[in-house]
């Protein structure tokens, strides 16, 4: 049977429950326990496909093309593990679930209720991850903030999981905050006090504590947390703001935090203080090494909310990692692109990348960035829009298109050199109608994509509705823009590339969704390499 670790949260939102839950779960893993994680998301939208980045940040695509939360991403960088579908659950999933079985005369025309009706579904929604006992441990995170009334639901499923299977088979990890008050220098531990107070009004004793703080947790502060909230004080655990995400294991593990869930989950594990971060501990210190930096600009519309583009950040990171460079991202908002000079924004970089999006506000801005890396040979990578985006700017420039856009951005346009997958041009329904998931990509022989990959046939996943229009395929490729990655059929086109620039490539498919800390990407791994190596007016190699 199974295991289960909950992660809850409490005091405010967004304090790293997703990066808490993966960096259990790289803990668990390392000592050779096999673990998944699933999140479960108290709004009552179905998926997050639809839902604003400066909502929700990033969608996240699974490997069988599910628009997930963005703590999948942290989940399969941390614990190396391709998740699907099941892996986010959703209010707006639960309720359907519950509503159609109604519709249906599933429930004999009894009242529906949220117990036991809505709670049952997320409990066979739980039960049905863990492969009938086949896994070690299954972590679920449960989305919001302790006291939100749309997670209560939720709450309650896990108190009757924890019922039905046993305490002792159940593991409760409270996440929350201590606020530091300037006046009296000195960490608040009352608002968790009250957390932990709302979480055990549900039902739900936590076992242990992480409380997150800009500044060290003294013994006396977990002392008072211990006594207060009926918490053992070896289960206090702190976690201070670090430089990188990546140490929280490092950290949570130093407190012996896998020893007390081995032990409390009765599981067997022959190393009680194992070096098994040992390869992580080394990705770590390889972040915080002193190193040369290389300048990457990231051009889009949601700039300021770097969340939106959080795969691409750690894909870049990872490259980073991989070339012993470390990367000074610069986000700069494609909009100011569009009315100031590229020169004045673009000047000190050493490489673009633009990164996937909808809808028609600062395209002419990523348009003025592709034209920009491409005269001044500039490492470009284009990702899913981004490949179109070059395209654009492409056929503008080197076919005398003057008009060519995508239809997305110009329904009207005379040359839609962009335009609808097959099969995309009559849907009207938004969510989960686009080409998602892993797609197989054949490549050209002795293409920059070719070298990055060093094989022929590749997968990938995909987020979009828009594709090269094949009509101007040729006289693209005449020109200089090669296709250097296809669908098999060799009807979509997969990976872009402009013959003779140093690295301009674009992928309709998201790299940045396979990048690991471990494992960087073969496309950003390229695209680093080749940045690294450029020397911009007003900056120089460091002297040997």
């Amino acid at each position: 049977m199974s295991k289960y670790i909950f992660v809850t949260g409490g005091v405010v939102s967004s304090l790293g429950k997703g990066i808490v839950s993966a960096s259990i779960g790289r803990i668990l893993k390392s000592r050779g326990f096999s673990v998944t994680i699933l999140k479960l998301d108290p709004y009552l939208n179905i998926d997050p496909g639809t839902m604003s980045p400066y909502q929700h940040g990033e969608v996240f695509v699974t490997r069988d093309g599910s628009e997930t939360d963005l703590d999948l991403g942290h989940y399969e960088r941390f614990i190396d593990e391709e998740l699907t579908k099941n892996s986010n659950v959703t209010a707006g999933q639960i309720y359907s679930e519950v509503i159609n079985e109604e519709r249906k005369g599933t429930y004999l025309g009894g009242t529906i209720q949220t117990v036991p009706h809505v709670t049952d579904v997320i409990k066979n929604k739980i039960s049905h991850i863990s492969n009938n006992g086949d896994l070690d441990i299954v972590i679920l995170e449960i989305g919001g903030t302790v006291g939100d009334i749309e997670g209560q639901p939720f709450l309650e499923s896990i108190r009757q999981i924890r019922n039905d299977i046993g305490a002792k088979n159940t593991f409760s990890l409270h996440l929350t905050l201590l606020p530091f008050l300037g006046a009296t220098k000195e960490l608040k531990t009352k608002p968790t006090q009250h957390s932990v107070n709302t979480l055990r009004g549900t039902g739900i004793q936590p076992d242990a504590i992480i409380c997150r703080s800009d500044f060290p947790v003294e013994s006396d502060v977990k002392k008072k947390i211990s006594l207060y909230c009926d918490v053992p004080e070896e289960n206090v655990f702190s976690l201070e703001t670090l430089d990188t995400i990546y140490a929280v294991p490092l950290v949570l593990e130093e407190q012996a935090i896998g020893d007390i869930l081995v032990n409390k989950l009765g599981l067997k594990n022959t190393d009680s203080r194992p070096s098994h971060l040992k390869d992580w501990s080394s990705i770590v210190d390889l972040i915080r090494k002193p190193k040369d930096s290389v300048k990457i600009a990231v051009v889009g519309k949601y700039a300021d909310l770097p969340d939106s583009y959080l795969s691409v950040k750690e894909a870049l990171i990872h490259a980073g990692i991989d070339n012993g460079y470390n990367i000074d991202i610069e986000w700069i908002s494609s909009e100011r692109l569009e009315v100031e000079d590229p020169e004045k924004l673009l000047s000190l970089i050493s490489g673009i990348v633009i990164p996937g999006g909808f809808g028609p506000r600062g395209i002419e801005g990523m348009i003025k960035a592709a034209n920009y890396s491409r005269v001044r040979g500039i490492p470009y990578l284009g990702l899913c829009l981004g490949m179109q985006i070059m395209v654009v700017e492409f056929t503008r420039s080197k076919l005398g298109l003057e008009l060519a856009h995508s239809i997305e951005f110009d329904p009207d346009t005379p040359d839609p050199v962009i335009s609808f997958l097959p099969g995309q041009e009559d849907i009207f329904q938004k969510g989960g109608t686009m080409r998602l998931g892993i797609y197989p990509c054949k490549l050209e022989k002795g293409s920059v994509a070719m070298k990055a990959y060093k094989k022929t046939l590749i997968e990938e996943r995909h987020r979009h509705r828009y594709e090269v229009n094949n009509e101007y395929r040729s006289s693209m490729e005449k020109a200089g823009l090669l296709a250097s990655g296809v669908s098999p059929d060799n009807n979509l086109v997969e990976i872009s590339e402009i013959v003779g620039h140093p690295f301009m490539v674009g992928s309709q498919f998201h790299p940045e969704f396979l990048s690991r800390p471990n494992n960087p990407h073969p496309l950003f791994r390229e695209f680093v390499n080749v940045a690294k190596k450029i020397i911009r007016e007003g900056s120089q190699h460091k002297l040997v």
